[in-house]
């Protein structure tokens, strides 16, 4: 998920053949592909990640080659902003890279992305870096804009990895989950309540690539998100006109304790109150990173957790994954 226009480089360096490869020592830029390793029970072959990749638990332990120039852990959103934007128009990447010890770990395989400059190193930042080192990897370049785009990424990794099969296997139960999804919020009687991806408090951004097709998939209709396109800047009075019956909060990169230690940076703007999001309490603080930021296998279950918070009553028995979602009106987890 992206807060500012990605690159449009032509640094075409990914495997991008049909035929099925191998990979020993992987590492990846960017936390949706180290998931998407994970997921295809390669783990033990990843041997470098970035200073963002947290899932699943295990790989934490591994090396980091690449990490932020700045801690946005103790900045607020507006000054996480202004640092990445300044830096960016100056032409300088948000992330650096340790040249010493990806040379050391000596990778065959860097899965990278060309998607966003804020979520993870771009590919030219990589393809500089591998033109120092003594042996020279091939590069995987990830850049999905919706949902089935990221399904197909998962087979392209497997692809690059000597995995096809057990790739196919998981995307195919990844679509069967996100048709029934798809299923049982498409009938004509149903409501589709309009709602607000929020993805970014100061300045506010509304959400773009997948985001609204998630939404659409669950069974609401996204009001301001830019489907397939990098989120943008919105106006507050935007957002007024719009009036959305339900705001769903997913700051990029913020969990539910990040985004709720700001959220009066959202809950004081003008007429707040007035908005039927807000009156109806159908406000809702979702994890970001863990189901809707990243490009990878979990968004899927996010577009569950947004279908059951829109329409509870098709899926009973269902049970939110642990610190998912947050009612704002309730103060409490669902």
């Amino acid at each position: 998920m992206s807060l500012y226009p990605p690159s449009h480089s032509d640094h075409r360096l990914s495997l991008e053949n049909n035929s099925e490869g191998s990979a020993e020592r992987i590492v990846t830029t960017l936390p949706s592909a180290t998931e998407i390793v994970a997921l295809l029970g390669l783990q033990d072959r990843l041997v470098g990640i970035t200073h963002e990749c947290d899932y699943p638990p295990e790989v934490r332990s591994k090396p980091v080659v690449m990490r932020s120039v700045f801690d946005s852990t103790k900045m607020t959103s507006r000054e996480t902003d202004d640092a990445v934007l300044g830096r960016i128009t100056k032409g300088q990447s948000v992330y650096e890279i340790d040249e010493d010890l990806l040379n050391l770990l000596a990778p065959d395989l860097i899965i990278t992305q060309e998607l966003c400059e804020v979520c993870a190193t771009p590919l030219r930042e990589v393809s500089k870096t591998i033109a120092k080192l003594d042996s020279k990897p091939r590069i995987l370049s990830l850049t999905p804009h919706n949902l089935e785009e990221v399904l197909e990424d998962v087979v392209r990794v497997g692809r690059a990895t000597g995995t096809v099969r057990k790739a196919e296997e998981v995307v195919f139960q990844f679509q069967n989950r996100i048709d029934r999804v798809r299923k049982i919020c498409s009938g004509p009687e149903l409501p589709r309540p309009s709602v607000f991806c929020l993805e970014w408090l100061d300045p506010v951004y509304c959400s773009g690539h997948w985001m609204p097709e998630l939404v659409n998939y669950a069974g609401g209709n996204e009001v301001l998100g830019k489907f397939g396109e990098p989120s943008t800047v919105v106006k507050w009075d935007e957002v007024l006109k719009a009036d959305p019956e339900v705001i769903f909060v997913t700051v990029c990169g913020y969990d539910v304790s990040k985004t709720l230690a700001e959220i009066s940076t959202l809950t004081d703007k003008p007429r707040w109150n007035s908005i039927r999001a807000v009156k109806q309490g159908k406000v809702f603080v979702l994890d970001s990173p863990a189901y809707y930021s990243r490009s990878g296998p979990r968004l899927v279950d996010g577009l569950e957790v947004m279908a059951f918070l829109l329409h509870p009553e098709l899926f009973p028995g269902y049970i939110q994954p642990r610190l998912a979602a947050y009612s704002l009106s309730e103060r409490r987890f669902i």
